[in-house]
């Protein structure tokens, strides 16, 4: 199936790993020209280096969290054309519980997971705009709607990009551009894996088990009862860059695996 995607620029945030790099991947693979972007130039250049053969791909080191990053990204895109995709996919997480929150804490999250799309969609949504044509995803969590007590921060800020997104979809009422976010679920990252294997060396337990153990837990809402893997992800988000999803628009759409249990 051709998604409408040939020759389209786009930028994917945070993309030197983990589903960032798949979305970049998937992009690529779809005949997308794409930048990405990571906050050290070696990070940069190891992506480009295992993408280069997929297509056309650019890259920028830049710190998302500040507005001198945000304005590297912006000038760096400008230099190489007109943007028609953007994923707002930089961010992190951490588990840390309510009382041995700071308030740094709190402003560091909201500055990479929130402000960064928030700076990436002010610069390029009047553009897209202008010309009646583009893509928005923001790459929000399952945690947007139904956060866990030790990651309040975290969920604060994938909500705010719920509404982030759903509100700047509605300038685009009328017009071939379109706002989209994804609640994705626990996904087989890099940073998971690192999460998870520091976990399980200090309960001293597998990764197995502790996985299995999470899925009896935490995750017990689960219906898919896995990690998702990154490629997995990114084929819902190239599809919402896709041409193919013009009718998709100020959508929260669901990618967690079944866990948020409710009909819509």
């Amino acid at each position: 199936m051709d998604l409408g995607l040939k020759g389209k620029l786009a930028l994917v945030t945070g993309s030197t790993a983990g589903i960032g790099f798949a979305i970049a991947q998937g992009l690529l693979a779809e005949g997308a020209r794409v930048v990405i972007n990571g906050r050290t130039p070696a990070r940069v250049a190891a992506a480009i280096e295992r993408l280069k053969a997929s297509g056309d791909v650019f890259g920028v080191a830049a710190d998302m969290a500040t507005a001198e990053g945000a304005a590297t990204v912006v000038d760096a895109v400008h230099s190489i054309g007109t943007l028609d995709v953007l994923v707002n996919n930089v961010g992190y997480f951490e588990v840390k519980p309510l009382a041995e929150l700071e308030d740094a804490d709190w402003d560091a999250m909201f500055q990479l997971n929130v402000m960064s799309a928030v700076r990436m969609s002010k610069a390029f949504l009047p553009g897209m705009l202008e010309r009646n044509s583009g893509r928005i995803v923001f790459i929000a969590s399952e945690q947007s709607v139904k956060p866990n007590p030790v990651m309040l921060h975290y969920a604060m800020s994938k909500a705010a990009m719920v509404s982030v997104a759903r509100g700047l979809a509605e300038s685009t009422k009328g017009t071939s551009v379109t706002v989209n976010s994804a609640l994705v679920g626990a996904t087989w990252s890099d940073g998971v894996d690192v999460f998870m294997d520091t976990m399980a060396k200090s309960a001293g337990v597998s990764v197995e088990q502790m996985t299995a153990d999470y899925f009896k837990q935490e995750a017990n809402n689960s219906l898919l009862q896995r990690f998702a893997t990154p490629k997995e992800i990114a084929d819902q988000i190239v599809f919402l860059c896709s041409a193919n999803a013009s009718a998709v628009n100020g959508a929260a759409q669901r990618v967690d695996g079944g866990i948020i249990r409710a009909m819509l």
